[in-house]
């Protein structure tokens, strides 16, 4: 079992995750403004820690808070909190 987290695969997760922070940015749902504001506050928190982590050469941690801010942009595309239609990049249905 391969336990290594490659840069390459780390670099690659970081453009899908900034891919998906920049799709979700201008599209809140504006009658729950607040929730979507939050979760994409969680998201971009993460993400800037995933850069952190990267930076100090801590790939583990880098990779865990890049899934940790996905996970939130998901979970707010889930639920309609953020208003996109990417299957490629969140469980949703495509237009």
């Amino acid at each position: 079992m391969n336990n290594i987290i490659t840069l390459k695969k780390l670099e690659k997760y970081f453009f899908i995750t900034k891919e998906s922070l920049d799709m979700v940015n201008p599209a809140f749902d504006e009658t729950r403004l607040e929730n979507a504001e939050d979760f994409f506050d969680m998201a971009s928190r993460y993400y800037s820690d995933a850069k952190f982590f990267f930076d100090k050469e801590d790939y583990v941690n880098a990779f865990a808070a890049l899934n940790y801010s996905h996970g939130w942009l998901d979970a707010g595309a889930r639920i309609g909190l953020f208003k996109v239609k990417d299957s490629r990049l969140f469980t949703v249905d495509d237009e």
